[in-house]
């Protein structure tokens, strides 16, 4: 029998397998989030061969893996401090716009970085600052990318589009650290940036060519501070959401940051240099798209907290089995189940708090989703930093996977009440036509179960 499932914007749940391996490309079926995908695959691209070159430049100026962390940290910290700022203005102005000045922004910063490397001028506070400018842009354009998924499809291929911007995203994870390894072995680093650079240029055309509704705001007399703390009281007092994003910060915090750590792997434990390290990013990548493309392959968001759970755990796993191998085709064969676990935790995450989030307050509570996600990531690249200085970057990593794995095991033990919970706010908000949960009219856990809404929060779970 195959099992229920509910997409979001349905208003009724229907009998529909829980993979459709059919509809995985459905999202692309509309034309601004062709023209949105078609943009960031490639400026993606771009992005994942920046961020290989610099962590080698990096190492190969100064030789610290301290200094690998902090600069991790100067160019992630921005997200973390200004993104509640960032999800505010996505709630209340033309998200297209802010787009495009954040994707030019970072394209100027990608050609100074070019620029400085290719005429060997590049110095280590140069490194600081152009991190430090890319992540501002970041806090603006990441929780303002996230809002405006549903623009750009809306609220019924939602799932498939974050599915999708995930394989997408992963996808360039694999194509941009293999060029970058052998560019920066054939030519240096100042290529890939300066190829990064003109990337960006694609997503900002598809921008562009983009037509788009007029999204209506409603019009408010509140502050901006009163704003930016609505949406995290919203997200505080909405159970469910909170326990994800709690756990996806602690993932993001101690598990995420093995990647700052991969150029001592490939270069002192692997010996396997530059092209290694492009060789290890791009095995995490192809684990990644395949369990986006898993994830894209659903029909429904029923049973994706079990998802979450799992990939958590599994993530923890991978990363102790990765951390205790000294042989290079061994670590490449681990790093996949790394790359796979983790997007199946994010993307699961990221639909799951897209299907709870009423339309006012999507751009704020993805906000918080970016520091959680994007933000707790520098924290843990300064304390991986530390301790990879003091304990090793393989005991490092270990520890990292330990604390994922109990993390995962909070999370399942209280996993049946925030489903029960999770289901009862996705059917408030279709019975209010994306209202928040709170301005509802139904009652609490112990409805009868024989009533049409009791149906409705079955089928969810």
């Amino acid at each position: 029998m195959p099992e229920k499932s509910t997409r979001i914007g349905n208003k009724e749940s229907a009998e529909a397998p829980v993979f459709e391996f059919g509809n995985t490309f459905r999202a692309l079926e509309h034309k601004n989030y062709r023209l949105f995908f078609i943009g960031q695959i490639i400026s993606l691209s771009g992005t994942w061969m920046q961020s290989v070159a610099q962590s080698w430049l990096v190492y190969r100026l100064t030789g610290s893996v301290t200094l690998l962390g902090l600069i991790g940290f100067a160019g992630q910290i921005p997200v973390f401090l200004l993104a509640p700022i960032g999800g505010a203005i996505a709630d209340k102005y033309n998200r297209r716009r802010i787009l495009i000045a954040t994707q030019s922004v970072s394209m100027i910063a990608a050609f100074i970085f070019a620029t400085l490397t290719l005429t060997g001028n590049i110095q280590v506070w140069h490194l600081f600052a152009l991190a430090s400018i890319t992540g501002i842009a970041n806090a603006f354009d990441i929780p303002t990318r996230q809002a405006f998924v549903v623009d750009m499809v809306g609220k019924e291929d939602l799932v498939n589009a974050i599915a999708l911007n995930s394989s997408m995203f992963n996808g360039a994870r694999i194509v941009g650290p293999a060029i970058a390894g052998i560019l920066v072995s054939a030519v240096g680093e100042g290529w890939c940036f300066l190829i990064n650079a003109i990337s960006y240029i694609a997503v900002i055309i598809g921008l562009l060519m983009m037509t788009l509704e007029v999204r209506e705001t409603a019009a408010s007399a509140d502050s901006a501070v009163t704003k930016i703390i609505e949406g995290f009281r919203y997200v505080g007092t909405t159970t469910p959401i909170r326990a994800l994003l709690l756990l996806l910060g602690l993932v993001s915090l101690m598990g995420m940051p093995y990647a700052v750590l991969m150029p001592i792997f490939a270069d002192q434990i692997l010996h396997g240099g530059a092209r290694g390290l492009g060789m290890l990013m791009g095995g995490a990548g192809l684990g990644a798209l395949v369990g986006a493309l898993a994830l894209a392959s659903r029909s429904g968001i029923r049973g994706l907290g079990k998802w979450v759970a799992f990939a958590s755990g599994a993530f923890g796993v991978s990363l102790i089995l990765f951390s205790l191998s000294h042989t290079f085709w061994l670590s490449l064969i681990l790093i996949v189940p790394v790359g796979f676990s983790l997007m199946v935790q994010m993307a699961s995450s990221n639909t799951l708090i897209q299907a709870m989030v009423p339309d006012e307050l999507r751009g704020r509570v993805m906000a918080v989703y970016s520091m959680m996600f994007m933000g707790m990531a520098p924290i843990g690249a300064l304390l991986a930093g530390v301790l990879a200085g003091r304990l090793g970057a393989p005991e490092t990593v270990a520890l990292g996977g330990a604390v994922c794995i109990i993390g995962a095991i909070v999370f399942g033990w209280r996993l049946p009440a925030l489903r029960y919970e999770a289901a009862e706010i996705i059917v408030a908000m279709q019975m209010t036509g994306g209202e928040p949960a709170s301005k509802a009219s139904f009652q609490q856990p112990t409805m009868g179960r024989d009533t049409a809404l009791g149906q409705k929060i079955k089928a969810i779970l």
